[in-house]
């Protein structure tokens, strides 16, 4: 059996924003269609924040949410009251055999499961933008770039972009 792994999964800018007024504060076509091919069929975990501000749950996978409201309740989501509970459905329920999960977001849920974490798919954003929700600082001597693809958005007013994936030192 494989060693299920927890991967973040995040769009930030230069100055490590990711948010503004739970919303995205860029509109990234390309983004999106790389977020579901890399989600489809997996789980994803997010925070209560996160759902509302995306509005429904994603279909294709199984969604997780994570919120101190104990009777939030979402048709076609799983909603727990912590984040140990969160990972350990994940592990349990791992429909595609594939052994990763994706943390999704929000900034909160980010700092507290990035300690879980053995890679992140980071799309960075080579710009820099306004914001109130932000990406932790995350220590680079941790975490090695096994991946690298660069970007310009043609709907994006030729925004660049790179699609990054770390791995943390010793899980390669």
């Amino acid at each position: 059996m494989t060693l299920h792994r927890f991967s973040l999964l995040v769009a930030m800018a230069k100055n490590r924003v990711i948010g503004i007024n739970n919303r995205l504060p860029w509109h990234l076509p390309d983004d999106l269609k790389h977020f579901k091919s890399l989600t489809m069929g997996h789980a994803i975990v997010m925070g209560r924040k996160t759902y509302e501000s995306i509005g429904r749950t994603l279909p294709g996978r199984m969604n997780v949410i994570v919120t101190r409201q104990l009777h939030y309740k979402i048709p076609g989501a799983l909603v727990v009251n912590s984040i140990e509970s969160a990972l350990r459905i994940c592990e349990e329920h791992d429909t595609t055999g594939s052994g990763e999960s994706f943390i999704i977001g929000g900034e909160e849920l980010y700092r507290q499961t990035l300690v879980f974490c053995q890679r992140i798919y980071v799309t960075e954003i080579q710009s820099v933008f306004e914001g109130d929700a932000f990406f932790p600082e995350i220590d680079q001597m941790e975490w090695i770039e096994i991946e690298r693809q660069k970007r310009i958005g043609e709907n994006a007013g030729d925004l660049e972009y790179h699609f990054v994936v770390l791995e943390r030192q010793g899980t390669i």
